[in-house]
């Protein structure tokens, strides 16, 4: 196979799935990429924590179906960590929920596993660079997301991590679920539900619920939950 990074630039790889036949094959195939060095392998989530930070990787491939951890949530906790690591999803699951929760925690590349070696060679030189690379399908399920999300709504003040974060206020979040749910620290979204008060023009997160609810955001469970 052809180089898959720059000129001298050799990028190191982690690569975590609890497949063990799928594992090997992967780490054999890109050992025979010019430019690729295969520093580690992991079985779960856990274990990929682990091993990211015995190693230098620049780029870890994880496939979001992982026993003990999955691959969404060590991604999210790996980029916490390790800023500049770039994450990929490599993985079986096409379906919009799982595109945007792995989105959503930080993966800069989200490939399916029929991809072909080449595809995936060249999506970690693309990624260790900076760049953002999705395969064809979902690069069309995540630009008709966007359609959906890009018309103004009755919170134009707002962010769009805001008007999600005040979704799930609607909802009757506690700070401690949102933060679950969007990979964020429980300060951080503290910090954006004070922002949304401001933004509002509201003294309590139970004006800005009835707001919300009133402009159609809030469709779940309500489970309670303070400021």
């Amino acid at each position: 196979m052809r180089t898959a990074g720059a000129a001298g630039m050799t990028v190191r790889v982690l690569l975590a799935d609890d497949h063990p036949v799928f594992l090997e094959g992967l780490r054999i195939m890109l050992e025979t990429v010019e430019g690729i060095e295969v520093v580690g392998v992991a079985s779960d989530g856990a274990e990929l924590l682990e091993q990211a930070a015995l190693v230098e990787a620049d780029v870890v491939v994880v496939d979001l179906d992982m026993p003990v951890l999955d691959g969404a949530a060590a991604a999210a906790e790996l980029i916490e960590r390790q800023p500049g690591v770039a994450v990929v999803a490599l993985t079986m699951h096409a379906e919009e929920d799982a595109v945007l929760r792995a989105l959503r925690a930080g993966v800069r590349g989200y490939l399916l596993k029929s991809s072909g070696p080449m595809a995936i060679a060249r999506a970690l030189a693309v990624v260790a660079e900076g760049g953002v690379v999705l395969s064809d399908t979902v690069g069309a399920m995540v630009a008709r997301a966007a359609l959906r999300t890009t018309t103004v709504g009755p919170f134009a003040q707002l962010s769009t991590r805001e008007t999600e974060i005040l979704d799930h206020v609607a909802r009757g979040r506690a700070n401690a679920e949102i933060a679950r749910e969007l990979f964020l620290s429980v300060k951080t979204v503290q910090n954006h539900v004070s922002a949304i008060l401001g933004k509002l023009g509201v003294a309590s997160r139970a004006e800005a619920i009835a707001r919300a609810r009133d402009a159609g955001l809030g469709t779940g469970q309500a489970s309670g939950g303070a400021l």
